[in-house]
């Protein structure tokens, strides 16, 4: 294949050209005439180039030049809530990415899940070729069911609706619930993609700020109170982007708020495992009355397996079901669930989880020490995961620095992304998993030399 390309590319061959017929370019390469034919139907996959019946493989039509935009992340893009998304999935393994939302892949439980690819390899066919059932695996909703009974929160696998993500599991929630023109409440900071999403289903978005302990109850009466909210959409666990953790008496307090108002919470579950102990959660205090608790395994086990689910009252699920099919017609793949059914169920799982908290631990207070003498504080120390939210020094525009840090191949994920009232421009949120790449640092001075330079001096 290189050898043929190589003649492409030297004009050697040109488009219209005959290769050379299977035999004589194997006698030429001293290779099998079956390797020239794997390389020759590899090449025409591919579009290099294309076989004529009875007649042989001639060189294709010359693809169009690259375009610069593929060369390098976009850097006159506006920073808002998709940007950051967009230069974490888009830019190469070359960039440094302390702002994406993911752990290293060497971090990640990889020998099992290579294990589960090879029993799924010899699966039924009908698992490798055909549709999902509408609710998901069973087996999956099952081990599920019961890790919700450990925690006291006891349904059956029926209140159990396996999705493509958990991104679709809150579009599919938010399609059910929702309509143009109706009022959700989100967490000021709260995760940039519940920004993006809701703002996709043309609904006002409502900021409450957020606590050490959770939402401001206050605010969030009086926000209730004036918007009357359809929802609330929240992170329970491990708060996305401040780490922080709900406390008893505020999560009762919202609970008593959302009865009061006819509201449902959407309680984003993502981070659980993460926790050295369990908090409150708002599903297992409300018994899924008027919470719907979603979640996926995208942080712990794999972000390119894409599964996750929706635990809700089971009057809800039908409906649920019958929206999936319609955007996704079936359920979620029966590969992604049995990878992740079997990833779950090897005795290998809480292994990965300890040993994630701790270098989680580790990575955490390295970070902050790093941090410090470029006066870069965190809000708080968590008590798990692997995100910091930070003040920059007094003055520090973290929209400015994350665009001057792109030029170095860096991507951060400054403030304003994650609020709704836009006040967070002083502040960065940090993945302690991603802070080990060596540009990182020297990025983060040289953004910060700049800014410091262009304040104005009185």
């Amino acid at each position: 294949m290189d050898a043929v390309r190589a003649k492409i590319a030297g004009r050697a061959l040109t488009t219209g050209d005959r290769l050379p017929s299977i035999r004589a370019f194997a006698a030429t390469m001293g290779v099998s005439p079956s390797t020239v034919v794997d390389a020759y139907d590899r090449l025409a996959a591919e579009g290099v180039i294309h076989a004529r019946q009875g007649s042989g493989f001639y060189v294709a039509t010359a693809p169009p030049p690259l375009a610069l935009g593929e060369i390098g992340p976009r850097l006159d893009r506006t920073i808002d809530p998709f940007w950051v998304s967009r230069q974490s999935l888009d830019t190469g393994e070359d960039v440094a990415k302390p702002g994406c939302g993911w752990l290293p892949a060497d971090w990640m439980p990889t020998a099992s899940l290579r294990r589960a690819t090879r029993r799924l390899a010899k699966a039924d066919d009908t698992l490798l070729t055909e549709y999902g059932a509408t609710r998901g695996a069973l087996g999956l909703r099952r081990l599920l069911a019961r890790q919700f009974a450990g925690e006291g929160l006891e349904i059956g696998p029926d209140q159990i609706l396996l999705t493509g993500s958990g991104t679709q599991a809150i579009d599919l929630v938010c399609r059910f619930l929702l309509r143009p023109g109706d009022t959700v409440l989100v967490d000021d900071p709260c995760y940039f993609n519940f920004r993006a999403l809701l703002r996709a289903h043309q609904v006002d978005v409502v900021g409450v700020p957020y606590t050490p302990n959770g939402p401001d109850t206050e605010r969030f009466a009086e926000a209730a109170a004036a918007h009357r909210p359809r929802l609330y959409v929240t992170n329970s666990a491990l708060h996305n982007p401040t780490g922080a953790t709900l406390a008893p008496q505020v999560a009762h307090r919202v609970l008593n708020i959302a009865a009061a108002h006819d509201m449902t919470i959407v309680e984003d579950d993502i981070f659980a495992d993460f926790e050295p102990e369990p908090s409150p959660r708002l599903a297992t205090l409300d018994g899924l009355s008027r919470v719907v608790r979603i979640g996926s395994f995208s942080k712990t086990l794999s972000a390119s397996i894409r599964c996750g689910y929706i635990a809700s009252g089971a009057d809800w699920i039908d409906a649920l079901i019958d929206l999936q099919v319609a955007t996704h017609f079936s359920g979620v793949s029966p590969v992604a669930a049995e990878l992740v059914h079997a990833a779950l169920s090897d005795g290998g799982y809480r292994k990965h989880i300890d040993m994630l908290r701790r270098r989680l631990a580790r990575a955490r207070g390295d970070t902050a020490a790093r941090l410090k003498p470029l006066g870069i504080v965190p809000w708080l120390m968590p008590r798990g995961g692997f995100y910091l939210w930070c003040r920059l020094p007094e003055g520090c525009d973290a929209a400015a620095l994350a665009g001057r840090a792109l030029r170095d191949a860096v991507v951060l994920a400054p403030g304003d992304v994650f609020s709704v009232s836009r006040t967070a421009a002083g502040y960065m949120r940090f993945n302690v998993a991603q802070m080990a790449a060596p540009a990182v640092y020297p990025a983060l001075g040289r953004g910060l030399a700049d800014a410091m330079h262009t304040l104005p001096t009185f």
